[in-house]
Order: C-alpha cells, then sequence, then structure tokens
C-alpha cells in the first residue's frame, strides 16, 4: 500500500497564485475591521455573484463594502458560536438582489492551514467546496 510520503508532488495550486489569479478574493483588512485576527478570502463565486451588488441597485443603499461588511459580521457571529476545534462553520445571508427581492445563501467558513502553515479563512459557497 502507498502512503502520502510516497508520492512525488508534481504541481501544487497555492492559496498565493488563487488569489493572484482572481479565484480568491482578499478581503483581510475588511475582516480585521470586524474582528477577525486571520488573512481572509472570499471565494470569486461568493464576491462576485453575492457581495458585489447587482447593477441597479445603487438606490437601494447597497455597496460592495457594507454587504462585505454583513457577510463578514455575521461569519464572526457564527464562528464564536461554533463548536471548539471545529474548522468550519456555516451562516444562512440574505443578499438584496432586485429591487424586493432577496436571495439567501449558505456560506462556509472553513479555517485551514495557508500556504506557510498559518490559520486563514475561506468563505465560500457549498459548489466552490
Amino acid at each position: 500500500m502507498t502512503t502520502d510520503n510516497e508520492w512525488n508532488l508534481i504541481y501544487s495550486y497555492t492559496r498565493q497564485q488563487a488569489i493572484e489569479d482572481g479565484v480568491l478574493i482578499d478581503v483581510t483588512d475588511a475582516a480585521r475591521g470586524v474582528g477577525f485576527k486571520v488573512n481572509t478570502v472570499v471565494t470569486a463565486t461568493l464576491f462576485h455573484g453575492y457581495v458585489e451588488p447587482p447593477t441597479g441597485l445603487e438606490g437601494e443603499g447597497q455597496s460592495t463594502a457594507g454587504r462585505l461588511h454583513d457577510l463578514l459580521f455575521l461569519v464572526l457571529c457564527a464562528a464564536r458560536k461554533n463548536h471548539a476545534g471545529a474548522d468550519r462553520a456555516t451562516v444562512r445571508v440574505a443578499f438584496l438582489m432586485a429591487p424586493g427581492k432577496t436571495e439567501t445563501v449558505e456560506v462556509i467558513a472553513h479555517i485551514g492551514p495557508g500556504d506557510q502553515g498559518e490559520p486563514v479563512l475561506t468563505l465560500m459557497l457549498h459548489e466552490d467546496d
């Protein structure tokens, strides 16, 4: 039987490469403003599909910064209630998608090792997992 130590690594895609490619969006500064202490990213699917407000919501008080703040705050609350030692929490977030129309999505918050083994947080949709 082959163990993990016997495999030859041919290629790895780092978190930093994913950020540079736009697959992950670094939101660490905003996350620190809410109370997170680790580097934080949002998947491009979540960011462009929900955090960035759709066209037509300018008069509805919607902004990327405001929607990101709300998402991060809800994730922080869910993480604080999560069981000690768990590496993920989920939170349901309602986003205004058109005047008078909201869409509720389940966001996964996963904490795990970064490129150098440091703790990092990734916010994603189920299809991004």
